[in-house]
């Protein structure tokens, strides 16, 4: 009776919980299965950083190599997804089912790596060395959740977070990869940090929000011809022929997004996403759903680009295809060095946070910015491991020594997204994360921003001339201050410009004054005086100039493979559905044929739910026919009732 009892309230708790925001159940038990799965992950030592000197010639061939290590990578960590519950029952499997077989595809790898660096130029030794990786619980990683406290905000809310809390409100999300409760912090309990804005003039750039709907997969700096290296979806707003395979030519001759035509410079970082069972048509790709990166896709609510000064002196023009990346996609397992975007709220952007989401109150809308490197080597447009030919100012503005300041990007992005409900796993209020390698499991730590110059070098000397002589521009002025006369490119004092927005002072993006903070008691956004709301974009709106081919020996391939996103709030506060994502198939992860058979025979679900995943609360009506261990449970209750009485009157 007490066993047929159990298994019928178990079955019906469990089935009116099932239905949640993973799309595996969210009711505590459940959840709480989802947490603990998934949530090791695998810390391999980053060759690329390491390679800072590799010759020219052999670069190509380095590249695609070091592609190689990062798709193993993604291929392992899916293994270890698949064989999680296995591998709770016995943790020392992974080494034969995952980390083994990869440290033998990373010998092999590294190897041809040291052979055509060999060709060039001097082969280096000791790459074997950097072929094991570690199987690393969640916590226990650099930047994790217990590894450092939030930047800014409580010193012992890091730590609290990591360990029980994640086992309160944590989760796996949408893809089974991150992101967890604590991964996001309220905003009010951050201190003013942000850094105080450089003297002089500013140069701003106008190139949209992505209303083209452009994204793919690749990473034209870091991985040069190689399809889905970034193995996660980016934005990219000016330049058009974004691709793996666009040359520099390609590059010059591009469309651009950007209103000063002048400017086909390329600006990307990776999406952010909702984690509300949405399917984006990536949901069986390559650098989607297959990799864990699932939801619908957020379109900016606005897009700021501005170059700033130098608070030392002067800056000098940047060289043309001068490649820039900030921050570091692999901050998670590599640790905070590189580190270097931040996020805060609209009416509080004196607060930045490093490695956690903001939880922005009513009223405010979430903020992600990017500062990147302000000093040049004065030789190199790119290097081998794409940073030691830039580098930060130090904290009075000074480069280091052999090296030229620079205009600096900064970069603004704004989101008109809730605060998820993290007590509920995001049921009421998705979650929200950016997009990421597989094994960096979606953290805030990890976000990074790339650039590559393709300005006029007419606008770019336009640019330096408005930053040194302290004025503030933006396109269609001309270079054109405050006064409305600036410098024409050629040293001579132009008169006022007549077209709109001529003149125009454009204040620094990255507050640097306490802003008025909102209201408690604020309105809808949608009615906030003083706040553009951005105008509505037609569902079925397509891009207006599709990429170049990625894939020379493919079909072309359309790279905006996931509908153009659109505002995620309506007047209630519910996220809205995506009715232009069409599903896609279901398509469970490639698993390598070398795995043992043990890695694949036992399985959770996989990284990506690619099924149709529920947004609402779930209930009994929605979940009947998964009742059946309820009915057995009934059988056996009554069955322990009958023998009971008849026990009794044999006793009697």
């Amino acid at each position: 009776m007490l066993g047929g009892g159990g298994l019928v309230a178990a079955n019906v708790y469990a089935s009116a919980s099932e239905g949640g925001w993973s799309g595996q159940g969210s009711g505590d038990a459940a959840g709480a299965s989802l947490r603990s799965a998934g949530m090791a992950t695998i810390d391999c030592p980053d060759v690329g950083a390491q390679l800072t000197d590799v010759p020219e010639a052999a670069r190509g061939d380095v590249d695609r190599e070091l592609a190689t290590l990062d798709q193993q990578i993604a291929e392992a960590y899916q293994r270890l997804q698949q064989s999680a519950d296995a591998l709770r029952q016995d943790p020392k499997a992974a080494d034969n089912s995952v980390m083994n077989p990869l440290k033998d595809k990373r010998t092999a790898t590294l190897g041809r790596i040291a052979d055509a660096i060999g060709r060039a130029g001097n082969r280096p030794d000791q790459l074997d060395a950097l072929a094991p990786c570690t199987l690393r619980p969640a916590e226990a990683a650099p930047g994790g959740e217990s590894a450092a406290p939030s930047q800014g905000g409580d010193q012992g809310q890091g730590q609290e977070q990591g360990g029980q809390d994640q086992g309160q409100n944590g989760g796996t999300g949408q893809g089974g990869n991150g992101p967890v409760a604590a991964d996001y912090a309220d905003i009010n309990s951050v201190q003013p940090n942000a850094p105080k804005a450089p003297p002089g003039g500013t140069f701003r750039t106008e190139c949209g929000v992505n209303e083209n709907g452009l994204f793919n997969s690749d990473n034209v700096i870091v991985a040069p011809g190689v399809s889905n290296g970034a193995h996660h979806f980016h934005d990219y707003v000016g330049n058009q022929s974004n691709t793996a395979f666009a040359s520099d030519q390609d590059l010059a001759d591009a469309k651009t997004s950007c209103a000063d035509q002048g400017d086909k410079s390329t600006y990307y970082w990776p999406v952010l996403r909702l984690q509300n069972g949405t399917q984006e048509r990536d949901a069986g790709a390559p650098g989607g759903g297959t990799e864990g990166n699932a939801g619908q896709i957020v379109t900016p609510k606005e897009v700021t680009l501005t170059f700033v000064g130098s608070p030392s002196g002067k800056v000098t023009e940047m060289p043309r295809l001068l490649r820039i990346i900030t921050g570091d996609a692999k901050a998670f397992v590599n640790g905070p060095a590189n580190a270097n975007a931040s996020w805060s709220c609209t009416g509080f952007e004196d607060r930045q946070l490093k490695d956690k989401y903001p939880l922005c109150p009513s009223g405010s809308d979430v903020v992600r910015s990017f500062r990147f490197q302000s000093c040049w080597d004065g030789r190199n447009a790119d290097s081998a491991n794409h940073r030691t030919h830039v580098a930060f100012a130090d904290a009075q503005g000074n480069c280091p020594e052999g090296f030229k300041a620079i205009p600096q990007l900064v970069q603004r992005i704004v989101y008109d997204v809730d605060a998820p409900s993290l007590n509920d796993g995001g049921k009421g209020t998705p979650l929200f994360a950016v997009d990421s390698f597989p094994e960096q499991q979606h953290k805030p730590v990890t976000d990074h921003g790339d650039f590559i110059n393709v300005f006029d070098e007419g606008l770019m000397r336009t640019m330096v001339d408005c930053i040194n002589s302290g004025r503030d521009c933006g396109p269609g002025d001309g270079g054109k201050g405050d006064d409305g006369k600036g410098d024409d490119g050629n040293g001579e004092t132009a008169e006022p410009s007549e077209q709109p927005g001529g003149g125009q002072n454009t204040a620094e993006p990255s507050a640097t004054a306490e802003p008025e903070k909102p209201a408690e008691s604020q309105p809808e956004k949608t009615e906030q005086p003083g706040k553009t709301e951005q105008p509505g974009k037609p569902a079925d709106t397509t891009p207006a100039e599709q990429p170049a081919q990625s894939n020379p020996v493919e079909a072309p391939r359309v790279d905006a493979t996931t509908a153009p996103a659109n505002t995620t709030k309506n007047q209630g506060g519910a996220p809205k559905r995506d009715e232009s994502s069409a599903p896609a198939t279901a398509a469970a992860p490639q698993v390598s044929e070398s795995a043992p058979a043990q890695a694949a025979a036992v399985t959770t679900p996989p990284p990506a739910n690619l099924e149709p995943q529920a947004v609402g609360n779930g209930g009994l009506a929605e979940t009947g026919a998964n009742l059946w261990p309820a009915a057995l449970g009934v059988l056996l209750a009554a069955s322990g009732l009958v023998m009971l009485l008849r026990a009794r009157r044999l006793r009697y």
